[in-house]
């Protein structure tokens, strides 16, 4: 079965989760398209991200000017349904988070897309996340390509559905994917009843290499690991203000932020405002293997998150056996369980983080393997990277 995947950006290094369901399906005997709207010049560090770039085509890669000559053919080929998808371009521009021309943009890369989709004869398309993506494919079917369905991770959609208009985008999928069943109940919050049972729940999922790691003895360093763009949503402003708090007590720690983004340098502001430079370490980007090697060198992973869908780094930290300590938001408790695997506290409080954080310092190292393990039983039964693309290849099938 011939199946197109449609992304944003792609490769890219905090879409890996999307590589791994691409390769799990390609296992299952599926042939994917990967097509992206750009991805093509983006700094990579992962050899397997190298080799998707080369697999992938790229919509935008020859700027605006390569839309024209698709519209054109479009217009002229099937004039009824060209005009029928530019009327649900303008609608989904109205009283939307971008103005109408972006619709319009959209509208065009779907006349890109569809004779790639017809080349390759894929019978579906999937795109990942309902923003734009989902809308130009959502576009091509209008203009009369194959159906399409699309996951929603959150929590980028969950903070302006309306204004992505992302009801409409459900109705009109042949089926949508939640990553949580946190994330189902809020795609119910927008869609008729009528239109629940399209809604399936398909976690990410780790690849068996992750899960057949051989045990690493928790490491006796007070070191804690936390990975992920350094951004507003994740927490790491807040991370540094518990830090803080943790030195004023004279606890011993070291914290790895493992990434790189926006707010690098306001975080090493108040690394300096805290006199924390021998006790925090920035790496920037860094690829999938030394990742692992971070997470393995720490005694845990923190992630102190005010948003999120269901972070997949929340996922290779238990498959590696080490606790998390996280927030109770979105779909995390679905997988975190408190005082079993992990540590959960209120998004937003430095105080209960600074708590959990001593606790976690505090205990032995017997305490942490044995709250390891627990994770890694958890995280094997839900979040196995064959056994989600199994989900999903059922629903392709359906469609075929």
């Amino acid at each position: 079965m011939r199946i197109a995947y449609f992304i944003n950006q792609y490769p890219k290094v905090s879409h890996s989760f999307i590589r791994r369901e691409i390769l799990a399906l390609e296992r299952n005997g599926f042939e994917v398209q990967r097509i992206a709207l750009r991805g093509w010049d983006g700094e990579l560090v992962d050899d397997e991200d190298l080799r998707e770039r080369g697999r992938t085509r790229y919509v935008l890669q020859e700027g605006i000017k390569g839309l024209l000559l698709p519209v054109l053919q479009t217009l002229r080929e099937q004039p009824r349904r060209f005009f029928s998808a530019l009327l649900l371009a303008l609608r989904m521009g109205l009283r939307a988070d971008r103005a109408w021309p972006y619709h319009l943009v959209y509208l065009a890369e779907a006349c890109r897309l569809l004779p790639w989709l017809r080349e390759f004869g894929a019978t579906h398309v999937h795109a990942h996340f309902g923003t734009n993506s989902a809308e130009v494919v959502m576009l091509a079917e209008a203009l009369g390509g194959p159906t399409y369905s699309f996951t929603v991770h959150g929590p980028e959609e969950f903070d302006k559905p309306q204004f992505i208009h992302l009801g409409e985008k459900v109705r009109r999928a042949a089926f949508v994917v939640a990553i949580s069943s946190y994330g189902r109940s809020q795609l119910f919050r927008w869609v008729e009843h009528a239109h629940w049972a399209k809604v399936k729940v398909v976690h990410c999922g780790l690849e068996r290499a992750f899960h057949d790691v051989p045990p690493v003895a928790m490491p006796t360093a007070p070191r804690l690991v936390c990975v992920g763009r350094l951004c507003e949503q994740k927490g790491q402003l807040l991370l540094m203000q518990a830090a803080g708090l943790l030195a004023e007590q004279g606890l011993e720690f070291e914290i790895v932020l493992a990434g790189d983004g926006e707010m690098r340098a306001e975080i090493e502001a108040l690394i300096a405002r805290y006199s924390l430079q021998a006790r925090v370490r920035i790496t920037g980007w860094i690829s999938s293997e030394q990742v692992r090697a971070e997470i393995l060198a720490a005694r845990a992973l923190v992630l102190p998150s005010f948003a999120e869908g269901l972070p997949v780094v929340i996922m290779e930290a238990m498959a590696l056996r080490r606790p998390v300590l996280t927030t109770y938001v979105a779909g995390i408790p679905e997988l975190v369980c408190h005082g079993e695997n992990g540590w959960l506290f209120p998004a937003g409080s430095v105080e209960a983080l600074a708590v959990a954080l001593a606790d976690c310092l505090a205990q032995s190292a017997e305490v942490l393997a044995r709250m390891g393990e627990a994770a890694y039983q958890r995280v094997l039964e839900r979040h196995d990277i064959d056994t989600e693309a199994a989900k999903l290849a059922v629903l392709f099938e359906a469609q075929a």
